[in-house]
């Protein structure tokens, strides 16, 4: 239902594949409203990273509607404020969208400083210094302030995925998109990142996150989602979902990982 806080609205949203025979997702329907940190969970082939993805179109969807800012980005035209018919700009639409995937994706042969830049300064044609400043103001906030000058391969991988998500930030985006964003790391790394997560949070960022970690559902989502085969079989308060699961596939799955 559409409400003047609803950021993102995914109507029976449908991906695919062999003509049909695989169901990576199978109607999906939910809404995204501003300040959720909405956590999507279910065991692994459950349609979460596709669904994920196909928020801002790294996935084309085989049907359904997304609704970002009242918009559908799934057309390829839409209207614009004077009534016309226009060409939709996607690129437009991702750069409100920060996207932090599983294996941190930083250009290696640029340094910290220039990997969280790059966008910036060519997309929204930010002044190099004024991008430069923001960067080390954001790498300050995640404790790698020191690290402005290093390269990638001379960073733990918990230290990389701050970089990665304050680089996303450096886009100012509406929401943030994370792709199992601890998956990839030692255990002891997990914790720095989440607490990033966490600030993030509190701050009042609108946030969909993928993830394993059950805690930090618990403990930071509002909303979580449960998926499985391509549907999304409960959703609710982590109250909800963790402790009142109806769903037989959400009790077995809480009955394994928990």
């Amino acid at each position: 239902m559409a409400t003047a806080d609803n950021l993102i609205q995914v109507i029976d949203l449908k991906k695919y594949y062999n003509h049909g025979a695989i169901k990576a997702l199978d109607g999906i329907t939910v809404d995204i409203r501003k300040g959720d940190v909405m956590v999507v969970i279910g065991p692994s082939g459950s349609g979460k990273s596709t669904f994920l993805r196909s928020l801002n179109l790294m996935e084309m969807p085989t049907g359904g509607a997304i609704l970002f800012d009242e918009v559908d980005i799934t057309k390829k035209k839409v209207r614009n404020e004077a009534g016309k018919m226009v060409k939709l700009d996607i690129d437009k639409h991702r750069q409100k969208m920060g996207m932090v995937f599983q294996h941190f994706n930083l250009f290696p042969h640029m340094t910290i400083l220039g990997n969280m830049t790059l966008a910036p300064i060519q997309v929204k044609h930010m002044p190099k210094a004024e991008a430069e400043e923001k960067a080390r103001k954001l790498l300050d906030r995640v404790g790698l302030a020191d690290r402005a000058d290093a390269y990638p391969i001379q960073l733990s991988g918990g230290q990389k995925q701050r970089v990665a998500i304050v680089r996303a930030l450096m886009m100012e985006p509406e929401v943030m998109l994370f792709d199992e964003p601890t998956s990839a790391l030692d255990p002891e790394m997990v914790g720095e990142v989440l607490d990033v997560m966490k600030e993030l949070a509190q701050e009042g960022m609108t946030m969909v996150v993928v993830t394993h970690e059950m805690g930090f559902a618990r403990e930071v989502g509002n909303r979580v989602l449960f998926m499985a085969d391509g549907r999304l079989l409960e959703q609710g308060t982590p109250a909800d979902i963790f402790e009142h699961p109806q769903h037989p596939r959400l009790k077995d799955f809480l009955s394994k990982v928990l």
